[in-house]
């Protein structure tokens, strides 16, 4: 069964991206394949991902796309899809706006199984999760702080601990998203 997943890397102090949108902090800490959070073998498992449109932006103009998963961009403004990764036409992106709940719906529908991704923004993460469709917080927190900048998450969320971690420079955690009202894990 398919879960939804924040999987974002942060600041010490909370923030994705700094005051101007650069990820130049984020992109300078040292990394070790196979350790915790390792990327790749998060990336095997998901059929869907999710962004919103400053993440989309952000994607094509540093490196361009490389996600072979059909995408949804939720977004307000008039945007085009890139070239696919592969050989040659458009990558599978879909454009959407309003309810969440219709996204993650059609998002569960074609991947097969996969896990959902929420690439990058914590409000997009903070409204699945105000729909009640959040299921866990992979987070890898590198050692930088920044001051200000794009919020790790704008809002509360109630998280238990699944499995912590490092990975080179990075802190790491999985985290289960508890549902409002469920108190009967332990904290």
């Amino acid at each position: 069964m398919s879960r939804l997943i924040y999987y974002v890397a942060s600041s010490l102090d909370g923030f994705i991206a700094d005051e101007h949108d650069s990820l130049d902090w984020l992109l300078s800490q040292e990394q070790t394949p196979g350790g915790g959070n390792d990327y790749e073998a998060f990336i095997a498992n998901v059929g869907a991902i999710a962004m919103g449109s400053t993440t989309y932006e952000w994607v094509l103009a540093h490196g361009g796309w490389s996600y072979d998963m059909p995408a949804w961009v939720l977004t307000t403004r008039g945007l085009t899809a890139p070239a696919s990764p592969g050989a040659g036409g458009a990558a599978d992106v879909r454009f959407a706006r309003g309810d969440v709940r219709e996204v993650y719906d059609a998002m569960r529908d074609v991947a097969g199984g996969k896990d959902l991704w929420v690439v990058g923004g914590g409000d997009l993460a903070g409204q699945f999760s105000d729909a009640g469709l959040l299921d866990e917080v992979h987070i890898s927190i590198a050692p930088v702080t920044l001051g200000s900048g794009r919020p790790l998450l704008p809002r509360r969320l109630d998280l238990d601990l699944i499995e912590h971690g490092t990975n080179g420079a990075f802190l790491t955690a999985r985290h289960s998203v508890r549902r409002r009202g469920d108190f009967s894990r332990s904290r």
